[in-house]
């Protein structure tokens, strides 16, 4: 079942620098996606697109098979309570003036979800191996891997069917980043992952699907099995040559 559709999308900011030529993409149902490519790539304006942050400058953006329309308030809340996201630095994203049950339950008090909003905040506590005290405390009294596992309990608070992930281990220690892979393989048997990186390393750990991107264009996109395994386009192969360790797919 696809969740959401580029055909054909491409974006310019202003009449001369273009970003993105002629991009599509499919989200799949249950199939993790690593978006991949160097900075510089569209990485970053995919998932602006993705989020409806953006509207592509010509193409098409479906969710469930509706157009992806940012001035369309009732189809956006329903989109926003499906799609949430998870940004790179876990020290600029939470508010560090809220505490963190506030932090957490803001997507639920934004979208009018009927909940109990306390009971909610401590199972997305508890999902991302937080303790329930947490909820009592600030932002800064945390560890950069805690913080982001703060910043994925706010995602998830919802119930998302997607999750949008940019870049959310580049910050973190060898260490830290392994516990948060293992916290989003953990996440990704319930909710559906996105995750836009530089490093094909870490996406091929946790995605089925592949998608390699330079320059603005997609120059290559299948299986991760296949494509680590067969890589055809000569910038996917520098990707891998770059890469120190990565799954076995023989």
């Amino acid at each position: 079942m696809s969740l959401i559709d580029l055909a054909a999308v491409s974006f310019a900011y202003g009449r001369s620098r273009k970003v993105l030529h002629d991009i599509d993409l499919r989200i799949e149902a249950g199939r993790n996606l690593g978006i991949v490519g160097e900075s510089g790539s569209g990485k970053t304006t995919i998932l602006r697109l993705l989020l409806g942050l953006a509207r592509p400058t010509s193409g098409r953006i479906a969710f469930r098979g509706e157009p992806l329309d940012p001035r369309d308030r009732l189809f956006m809340r329903g989109f926003r309570r499906s799609v949430q996201a998870v940004f790179q630095d876990p020290y600029s994203s939470l508010d560090p003036r809220q505490k963190v049950a506030d932090i957490i339950a803001e997507p639920l008090r934004s979208l009018n979800v009927d909940t109990d909003i306390d009971a909610a905040v401590a199972e997305a506590l508890a999902s991302v191996d937080l303790p329930s005290g947490a909820a009592g405390r600030y932002p800064h009294e945390f560890s950069g891997g805690q913080r982001q596992r703060i910043a994925i309990a706010r995602a998830i608070v919802s119930q998302p069917e997607l999750v949008l992930a940019d870049e959310v281990v580049s910050a973190l220690d060898l260490t830290t980043r392994i516990r948060i892979v293992d916290l989003l393989k953990s996440l990704s048997e319930r909710t559906t992952l996105v995750l836009v990186s530089h490093d094909i390393g870490f996406v091929a750990l946790l995605c089925q699907d592949l998608v390699i991107l330079e320059k603005g264009r997609i120059v290559e996109q299948g299986s991760a099995r296949n494509i680590l395994s067969a890589p055809k386009h000569p910038y996917t192969q520098r990707l891998l040559e770059s890469t120190p360790r990565l799954p076995d797919f023989t």
